[in-house]
């Protein structure tokens, strides 16, 4: 499942290709028909994204709510719309760029209040420059639960995801394994500010990279990682391997269903 970063680059993507312009939206597959039906040859005004949830919104008033989850993946092209038509939940055309999304697990409809209802249910969301971390902050210190399980909670830490989880741990030499109540206002700062800093990286490259620049490929003599996320992390992916800090091996656990990454030796916090 892409983690926020990606949504926030499709949602600048699509304002980008069709803001202000007067849009074609169909549904190919025929499953988002009656929505398609209601905002076709409207005015598309903006896009944005709030953790993994897209709002594409319309000058009737009306949103396109859009949840990925595992399988929702979009496309971008310029000039006429392409000839495949199979599995395309939605299309928007304008005259000169086209978008087509497939294998979402939400693609629906909503109103104005409807959406400010829908973001209340999210948490705050480190890339968004109206967040509030104090609603994390909250959530956190009273809870029993692991940091790491916490960290993946979208209704604490919006868009966050397994990848983010581990990296920002390691780097603040914090345990997954920590109790929220345990972790100190300072932590849960040092964590926010990383995240705000690691994930506008990401949407500004692409790719989410973790490492400093003390631990480098080139710095440090090693191959750059080969991995589909791309980027340079310190334990996402990398148990067994040595531990780019102090040499120990990567460990990998469960946590709630979900593979945890980390480094024993250097997160006892």
């Amino acid at each position: 499942m892409p983690e926020g970063h990606v949504v926030h680059r499709q949602a600048r993507a699509l304002t980008q290709a069709f803001k202000n312009e007067r849009v074609r939206v169909t549904s190919p597959q025929g499953r988002f028909a009656a929505g398609a039906k209601v905002l076709d040859r409207k005015t598309f005004t903006k896009a944005e994204a709030r953790g993994k949830h897209l709002f594409i919104g319309f000058d009737n008033r009306r949103w396109i709510h859009i949840h990925l989850g595992l399988y929702g993946k979009w496309q971008f092209g310029k000039g006429t719309e392409p000839d495949d038509n199979g599995l395309i939940r939605l299309r928007i055309t304008s005259e000169t760029n086209f978008a087509q999304l497939r294998g979402p697990s939400v693609c629906e409809v909503i109103t104005d209040d409807e959406m400010a209802t829908a973001i209340t249910r999210i948490g705050p969301d480190p890339i968004h420059k109206g967040a509030d971390p104090v609603r994390a902050w909250d959530r956190v210190h009273r809870s029993a639960a692991p940091i790491g399980a916490l960290l993946m909670d979208q209704k604490i830490f919006a868009g966050v995801g397994n990848i983010y989880r581990a990296e920002v741990l390691f780097r603040h030499q914090i345990s997954p394994f920590t109790h929220g109540r345990v972790i100190s206002n300072k932590q849960f700062d040092a964590i926010w500010s990383d995240l705000v800093s690691l994930m506008t990286l990401g949407v500004k490259n692409g790719r989410i990279d973790t490492v400093r620049a003390v631990h480098l490929p080139e710095v440090m003599g090693r191959e750059p990682r080969v991995d589909r996320h791309g980027g340079e992390v310190y334990v996402y992916r990398r148990e067994g391997m040595k531990c780019f800090v102090c040499g120990a091996k990567i460990k990998m656990a469960d946590m709630q269903g979900r593979k945890l990454y980390w480094c024993a030796k250097c997160q006892v916090g």
